[in-house]
């Protein structure tokens, strides 16, 4: 880990208090509330988590809360309980069994809802299939599917009897899958015949093959018949999920787990080299998600709550299916992108269906951003009353752009800190109780100890940039690294002495809320100072011209490093010297002269994940002129790529 000192440059000032109808009726509903539910939890945690976990379905209560032998926690010791049972039979007995639980979008706008009831049922027949083809508990099943229903089901199937599932984002390569699968020696592959991506069909299934083909463990593929592409069905090997599902029985009851039973492993993406699977548990992570779902997105019963990402990552596990589930909530999803047929896809669905909590990524709302303000100007919003964010830093001006456009300034932004790692929300306003800043995500969660530290893991002073850390265990965290716990306590826990590291950089401002600076490795050491490419970013965003932008430093014989930004304009403005000009003068005035790019390159979109983050770590190749490229298995399109390959300077 590189030493840090980082200057934090970016100034906001701007304050925006809940609104008073919407505290009201809120679960938390003061700053003062919050402040005594943090005190409360900071002085007895175990007490805190306990009364939480308590409002959850358990066989058997625990015997102890936590188990901490730094840096290896067990949660609930001695409980038992299963994740499906909580996220749906507790529902059966109450009103709630006729409710939609899941609504479901296909891109090509085919649509269905799934009762309590319903889902209910198909879970149970595809545990029984999975059972079938010989699945026991404690196997591992690999699922690699399109945004359709049978996604949750199958997951939700595994959960129920103890399989341990283990999702791939369908647009990962076959080496890649082939990876995960390799690393996770899964027994079963789960997927479609192809699933729809801006109006094209991607081929699961033949990616499916290639993985299969390279993987001695894989017994069984269950395939979905999604998009009716041709596709190779291997005798033995493969069938079909209809076939599977036609004669099963639809009972099959959820078996008791203990509550540090494996639910999921979850591979996190843009790494080089061995896939690092990360291991979450059963009883404490639906402790966490399921409270922070509640409080955090201040979920009633009549909501329609819309989470678009993509259940690939952990946000659509905690966001979309388990927290939402476990509180009898509906949760619609959606199978395509924001941009297709048109830049008004999100608005429509939140128009046609009543949306009224919506969460999304900022790099999402920059791109919607870029297409104007006709789009959502198109539809009725009005049933919108909290808006969230997620997956990165938002810069103000998307946030203003949002709480403005979207939001029509009555709704409440909750901008979330949390990774695939913490498997819940850590820091984030309750929207009822906390004020918001443009750019912060405010404070942390009832429960959660963080700070900003040096190397040497001190405190350090207000507004002094330095290394975001969790100081005591969370319910959700992380167990292990899969089959790799040298790995886990050597990248998590040994950075800084007795803390969870986080990679992020940080600062706490005078009223205790964190501003996340983006990832350690993003920081750049300029002439002495290092420097956050989140707040430059920011810098240039504001500027009316610019619609998204990504910062990286590349070597400088004088400064250390150079300041060189990639620049994508709003619709309409033409890349020019004299606007290249304003730009660097724009971000000297903003943030001051230290910071102000030495070279900016425009250009048509900037390289990403298939989870919308900006792939920095490519455009520093480039910035660096480097022919060869890192690991780009998880680029979207490498078009991007390319283009920007053939433009460098």
């Amino acid at each position: 880990m590189p030493e840090v000192d980082i200057t934090s440059i970016l100034k906001e000032s701007r304050v925006f208090n809940p609104p008073k109808k919407f505290s009201e009726s809120s679960h938390i509903k003061s700053f003062d509330e919050y402040e005594q539910i943090y005190k409360e939890a900071e002085i007895d945690p175990e007490a805190f988590w306990a009364k939480i976990a308590g409002e959850l379905h358990w066989f058997k209560k625990w015997d102890k809360v936590l188990e901490w032998n730094p840096p290896f926690a067990k949660w609930f010791v001695g409980g038992e309980l299963n994740i499906s049972y909580n996220c749906i039979d507790r529902h059966l007995t109450t009103w709630r069994k006729n409710k939609a639980a899941i609504i479901w979008e296909g891109e090509p706008g085919d649509s269905r809802t799934l009762t309590y009831q319903d889902l209910h049922r198909e879970v149970s027949k595809f545990a029984n299939v999975l059972k079938s083809i010989g699945v026991n508990k404690g196997d591992r099943v690999a699922i690699y599917m399109p945004m359709i229903p049978e996604l949750p089901i199958a997951m939700l199937g595994c959960a129920r009897i103890g399989a341990i599932h283990s999702v791939v984002f369908g647009g990962f390569s076959a080496e890649a899958l082939k990876d995960r699968v390799y690393d996770a020696q899964a027994k079963v592959i789960i997927t479609a015949d192809g699933g729809f991506r801006k109006g094209e069909v991607v081929p699961l299934k033949e990616k499916v093959d290639e993985a299969a083909d390279k993987s001695p463990s894989v017994e069984k593929v269950i395939a979905v018949k999604r998009t009716g592409n041709q596709v190779q069905m291997k005798d033995g090997r493969d069938y079909w999920w209809h076939d599977l599902m036609k004669d099963a029985s639809d009972k099959c009851e959820a078996i008791p787990l203990d509550s540090e039973h494996p639910l999921f492993i979850l591979y996190t993406s843009g790494t080089t080299g061995k896939p690092k699977g990360v291991v979450h548990t059963t009883g404490g992570y639906l402790t966490g998600v399921y409270i922070t779902t509640k409080w955090v997105f201040d979920l009633k019963d009549e909501d329609t709550y819309w989470c678009t990402a993509d259940i690939g990552w952990v946000t659509g596990h905690s966001y979309i299916l388990y927290g939402p589930l476990a509180n009898g909530a509906t949760s619609l999803m959606y199978e395509g992108g924001p941009m297709y047929p048109q830049p008004d896809r999100f608005w429509e669905i939140v128009d046609r269906y009543k949306v009224n909590i919506f969460y999304t990524a900022p790099t999402a709302i920059r791109a919607l951003t870029k297409h104007g303000e006709q789009w959502p100007l198109k539809h009725d919003l009005s049933s919108l009353r909290l808006l969230g964010t997620v997956g990165e830093p938002i810069n103000p001006e998307a946030w203003i752009w949002y709480h403005k456009l979207i939001g029509k300034e009555r709704c409440p932004i909750v901008d979330t800190w949390w990774q695939t790692e913490t498997g819940m929300i850590l820091i984030t306003p309750l929207p009822g109780a906390i004020p918001t800043k443009p750019g912060s995500a405010t404070r942390p969660f009832p429960g959660i100890i963080a700070d900003v530290v040096s190397r040497e893991g001190k405190s350090e002073a207000p507004n002094k940039g330095g290394y975001l850390v969790i100081k005591k265990p969370w319910p959700a965290m992380l167990r292990t690294i899969y089959g790799d716990d040298e790995r886990y306590k050597k990248q998590y826990w040994e950075e800084i002495k007795g803390v969870y590291f986080t990679g992020d950089g940080a600062r706490r401002d005078e009223d205790g809320y964190f501003w996340i600076m983006g990832r350690v490795d993003d920081v750049m050491n300029v002439a002495g100072h290092r420097l956050s490419t989140m707040e430059i970013e920011s810098a240039l965003v504001s500027h009316f011209t610019v619609a998204e932008a990504a910062v990286v430093g590349r070597p400088d014989e004088i400064k250390g490093q150079a300041v060189v930004a990639f620049v994508t304009l709003e619709l309409g403005n033409n890349p020019t010297d004299e606007l290249k000009k304003e730009l660097k003068e724009h971000v000297s005035k903003e943030i001051g002269p230290i910071a102000k790019p030495d070279d900016i390159r425009f250009t048509e979109a900037l390289p990403k994940t298939r989870s919308g983050k900006i792939m920095r770590r490519l455009l520093r190749d480039i910035a660096y002129g480097r022919e060869k490229m890192g690991d780009t298995t998880t680029l979207e399109d490498y078009s991007v790529l390319a283009k920007l390959m053939e433009d460098k300077e």
